[in-house]
């Protein structure tokens, strides 16, 4: 995952805060950054994967309802599918 410079910089800010607030410990600016660059890189496609397979399901049911409606406005012939 590539981030611009201004999201990195908020993304390491939230890190620093994680590590100060719920752990109790404070982290430079440099090993935050080390940590959001293993996390992008190592972790980061198991939740871009995720929000593929979440974004596929979520058309597929659109896909499927809009399928629904043509064939509720279908006329009566006398052709059969």
């Amino acid at each position: 995952m590539k981030f611009s410079k201004e999201e990195k910089d908020i993304l390491t800010q939230k890190i620093q805060w994680y590590f100060r607030e719920e752990l109790d410990r404070d982290i430079g600016s440099f090993d935050a950054q080390f940590l959001l660059d293993f996390f992008s890189e190592e972790i980061g496609p198991y939740f871009y994967n995720r929000a593929l397979y979440d974004a596929a399901a979520l058309l597929t049911d659109r896909m499927d309802s809009l399928t629904d409606a043509l064939f509720e406005i279908e006329k009566v012939t006398q052709y059969k599918r």
